[in-house]
């Protein structure tokens, strides 16, 4: 699966009916395909996913759903990573395994900086040039949260957390939390003591783990070594789309290989030039149609179509809805 999509984790639909929320409504609301989970794929682009967290308050009238979700999810349904960092030995363990094996489950980078008895986590979502919905950043922080409470048994807190988004809700937040809350900052980031990454987990199973990080490891290296032509490949379509579409021969010169081995690599990662042009084109348009000052014709041409009726086509496939429909929906 190239690295600029993923798979939404099996257990969030059966989270959504456990809050009240109807899957189906959901993915209405959010613009996605009514048949993105009953066709046992769920494979959405990081826009798509920040699509759904930012449809999600329209149907729940709770402003800390994002906090509660995370444990309203079994152990038993999480991604393999999230279970092996539940067995870790620590909780440093536990983060540093997420932050090791996290772009497997998400196009997600997981970043730990350490200093002055701090330890300082935030995520950058990677392939997307929107902001992170807010309710998806309260269930990742939350995530980390409960991810200390149940592993070491004890009321884990957080030693600040940092929110770029406006003052709204403090006391919420600090009560779950137990800390302070900072708004207005420049990035999100949840701050933990040094020492408490030291907390021994109970349910630390070396076993398990045995079990669990060859695999995690191959699958990782095999996702480095593949996917990162593949996303090399989408930059550049993006960068050369507009006009006429670039071909197979022009990027193969723009990374400096050939067109055979590009060929090559691409049928091996089990895809194609062509659906690395439509994904390209898909992703490119959903953030031309959130601009304001682009007519649908300038679209069309931004992403190398003759004319815009090919466009429309393309956007009735990839969205099933015509590009002024799907604009309509995302800005309500």
């Amino acid at each position: 699966m190239p690295i600029s999509t993923f798979r939404i984790p099996d257990a969030m639909p059966k989270a959504l009916k456990t809050i009240g929320v109807d899957p189906a409504i959901l993915l209405r609301k959010s613009s996605l395909p009514p048949t993105l989970w009953t066709s046992g794929k769920g494979v959405v682009t990081t826009d798509q996913w920040f699509a759904l967290w930012r449809a999600l308050p329209e149907l729940v009238d709770d402003p800390a759903i994002g906090l509660k979700l995370p444990a309203l999810v079994p152990l038993e349904q999480h991604h393999p990573i999230s279970i092996a960092a539940q067995h870790a030995r620590t909780f440093r363990d536990a983060l540093q395994r997420l932050a090791r094996y996290k772009i497997l489950c998400c196009a997600e980078e997981m970043l730990i900086v350490e200093g002055n008895e701090e330890c300082r986590v935030g995520f950058n979502w990677i392939l997307s040039r929107e902001f992170a919905p807010p309710l998806l950043i309260d269930t990742t922080f939350a995530s980390m949260v409960e991810l200390g409470r149940r592993g070491t048994r004890q009321p884990v807190r957080a030693l600040r957390v940092e929110l770029a988004r406006n003052d709204e809700h403090r006391e919420l937040y600090e009560a779950h939390f137990g800390c302070p809350v900072k708004f207005k900052t420049q990035r999100n980031a949840i701050i933990f003591r040094t020492s408490d990454l030291n907390f021994p987990f109970v349910t630390y199973n070396a076993e398990l783990l045995a079990m669990l990080g060859p695999g995690l490891d191959r699958e990782l290296a095999r996702r480095k070594a593949d996917q990162t032509l593949i996303v090399k490949v989408k930059w550049v379509l993006g960068k050369l789309l507009g006009g006429n579409p670039p071909d197979i021969m022009t990027v193969a010169k723009e990374l400096g290989i050939s067109s055979r081995t590009l060929q090559r690599r691409i049928t091996e990662e089990g895809t194609s030039f062509r659906q690395l042009l439509s994904d390209a084109r898909h992703e490119l348009a959903r953030h031309y149609l959130l601009q304001p000052t682009l007519e649908l014709g300038e679209t069309a041409y931004l992403l190398g179509y003759e004319d815009p009726n090919s466009f429309f086509r393309a956007f009735r496939e990839w969205e099933g809805m015509t590009p002024s429909e799907w604009k309509m929906a995302h800005r309500n």
